[in-house]
């Protein structure tokens, strides 16, 4: 059961929004939206919406640094729940491609970040095991995963008193793709050691399982902690998941081989007779080599391409994602898409990216037909996948507004703040400007909050207000997920006080602590500064007594129009509330993320390094060679701090 913890009840415009969503939903409605403005709690609408429906639930949205911070809500939100997150795993990727008119092509580069990794499979786990799921994923849901129906059959459930034939049993976990390691214990390994089993899931953070035996009998199962060697709690059964969305059975590799194999020699023969001896040589060579890989090790670089061949899938057919995991219980569930103004379109471009890059491949024989099969869902596939969405946004856009069955509206604040006060000023001296009116809400403990609409020109405001003694910083999307994480942690509690940045500050930021957003440019026609993104930009202010916005324009363009309108109506209706109810505007309190916190994950990773002492030498120098390659890149980009550090952890690292 899903248990909602709260520490307030629904108010303002909440409790009717509540009860039509979900009356929508329970009348078997798919499509419904919540129009919700900045600050209206439509967080806790939708946990809500959750707890009230008992239904497990996938929230996506946009982006990474939006899914975290839902994340540690609905955690908050259902602390006896299972809320997993799910998002990309590459710190870093380069997907191949080829240029033609160069004759240019450029390999699959990646680096994979194995804390996302652990969670990814943290929640295919989840969906497998329990009903009480809430999944928070960004774009990285609608990309293709392994079959559901494979998972959830590549399972090793062992109880207290079972007889196993441990050889075999070990087999069986080496083609769920665990590793048998007797000396470096890590995520995915096996060790064995006399009478006892150890076993490190892909999707535990810190609980590895220790199965102790008495000859074949199995006499204890125990959880324990691999890096300090802690005794944690006895179960009586348990069962462990595959070390990868990915892994199949021996049988099915096989039989992947085999149609892989005769793909192949179906496209030789296409390229043969159209007389294409460079694209027939290069396909011939790249998939000939692949498949030796798959024989030998079980898998190869690139695996990906071939997904439709181990999936079973046919040519065109939709591919297994996130959803179809919800789906393995054949049980109702519910897709939130927030910001789903910016969250739908982005979905929709998905596919056609993918697809024209694959073609080329395909076309010059880089790859075979099948790798057009390794793709995002369409947005038809994905729209109609699910039996019940509900689209959240401050300004839905028409395609939500046109579908949904309902929309259910949140102007009025519980807390009873009103919209932001716009105040325009001169472009002209937009940077001295700022750096005064900065300053006054830094000294009050507030801070500060600024678009720009380039990231050349967010770099030199950083380092022009830096020089005046500001403390600013500037995020960009070059961050990775946890990086961006600590960043806005690191705003929160004050470690500096002006964020500087493009277009990913503009949606679902909850940042109480802001007084101050300023919009430079605020006339210059354009996506950033439609009416949409401008309300949304107005919105960051909206939690905050003393928010306010400063537009910096030489002319009042009609999206600045629109959207001051907007406000103004906004502000109206919440102040005639408030008069009406005796409310008095206070600032909306969230706590910090302590999942974030920088502390404890310092000491997270001071453990894992320990655990360096005992890496065989062959994996310490491929860390090694990951390291030095991110050092050398963040040389050329000048970040030599960034550089200098990972130079010093290369150096420990050879010196263990």
């Amino acid at each position: 059961m899903f248990k909602l913890n709260s520490d307030y009840a629904a108010a303002g415009d909440q409790p009717q929004a509540i009860e039509k969503l979900v009356r929508s939903i329970e009348s078997k409605n798919r499509y419904q939206t919540l129009l919700g403005v900045t600050g209206s709690g439509k967080t806790f609408t939708m946990a809500s919406v959750i707890a009230k429906l008992q239904m497990p639930t996938l929230i996506m949205t946009h982006n990474k640094t939006l899914a975290a911070q839902l994340y540690h809500e609905f955690k908050a939100f259902f602390p006896e729940n299972r809320v997993e997150y799910f998002i990309s795993y590459y710190d870093y990727y380069q997907p191949e491609a080829y240029l033609p008119r160069q004759d240019l092509f450029i390999e699959k580069d990646s680096s994979i970040n194995d804390e996302l990794e652990r969670m990814r499979l943290g929640a295919t786990a989840s969906l497998m095991n329990s009903d009480d799921v809430i999944v928070v994923a960004s774009v990285s849901a609608n990309y293709g995963l392994g079959s559901p129906d494979e998972y959830k059959q590549m399972v090793s459930r062992v109880k207290v008193g079972q007889e196993i034939d441990r050889r075999k049993w070990l087999l069986e976990l080496i083609d769920m793709g665990y590793k048998r390691e007797d000396s470096y214990f890590d995520r995915r390994r096996i060790r064995v050691q006399g009478e006892s089993v150890d076993i490190f899931p892909g999707y535990s953070e810190t609980e590895a399982v220790r199965f102790e035996f008495f000859g074949d009998e199995v006499e204890k199962i125990y959880h324990f902690n691999p890096f300090t060697g802690e005794i944690g709690e006895s179960v009586d059964h348990i069962s462990i998941y595959a070390a990868s969305n990915f892994a199949v059975t021996t049988e099915r590799l096989n039989r992947a081989i085999g149609t892989i194999e005769a793909e192949l020699e179906s496209r030789l023969a296409e390229f043969e007779k159209a007389g294409k001896v460079a694209e027939y040589q290069r396909l011939k060579q790249r998939v000939e080599f692949d498949i030796e890989m798959l024989k030998a090790t079980g898998v190869c670089k690139g695996v990906e391409n071939y997904s439709r061949h181990f999936t079973l899938k046919q040519e065109g057919e939709t591919p297994y994602t996130m959803m179809d995991y919800f789906e393995i219980k054949n049980k109702p569930y519910l897709v939130i898409v927030d910001e789903s103004h910016v969250s739908l379109p982005q979905f929709r471009g998905m596919f056609a990216g993918d697809r024209s890059r694959k073609e080329v491949l395909v076309d010059y024989g880089f790859r075979l037909p099948s790798a057009l099969d390794n793709r995002p869902l369409k947005f038809d596939e994905f729209i109609a996948k699910a039996p019940h969405y509900l689209f959240v946004s401050a300004t839905p856009a028409a395609w939500e507004l046109e579908h949904s069955a309902i929309v259910a509206e949140q102007v009025v604040r519980p807390t009873g703040l009103l919209d932001p006060i716009v105040e325009l000023r001169d472009s002209d001296n937009q940077v001295a400007i700022l750096y005064d009116e900065a300053k006054k809400t830094i000294g009050r403990g507030d801070r500060a909050l600024v678009t720009t609409l380039t990231k050349k020109m967010a770099e030199e405001l950083q380092k022009h207000y830096l020089e005046l003694g500001l403390r600013a910083k500037y995020m960009h999307s070059d961050v990775d997920a946890i990086e961006r994480n600590e960043i806005i942690r690191s705003f929160r509690i004050g470690e500096f006080d002006m964020l500087i940045g493009i277009n990913l500050l503009r949606e679902g930021l909850d940042l109480p602590e802001v007084a101050l957003v300023a919009i430079l440019d605020a006339d210059k026609e354009g996506f950033l500064r439609s009416e949409t993104s401008l309300i949304q930009t107005m919105g960051r202010a909206a939690r905050n007594l003393n928010g306010r916005v400063l537009m910096f324009c030489k002319k009042i363009s009609e999206a600045m129009k629109a959207a001051i309108e907007t406000t103004q109506k906004r502000r109206e209706k919440q102040i005639a509330f408030n008069e009406a109810h005796n409310i008095t505007p206070r600032s909306v309190a969230r706590k910090l993320d302590e999942t974030l916190h920088l502390e404890d994950r310092q000491k997270l990773l001071d453990l894992k390094r320990e655990s360096l002492l005992k890496m065989p030498a062959s994996e310490k120098q491929k860390l090694v060679k990951e390291l030095s390659k991110k050092m050398q890149e963040a040389a050329k980009l000048l970040e030599f701090e960034e550089a200098a550090r990972l130079r010093d952890e290369i150096a420990k690292i050879r010196t263990l």
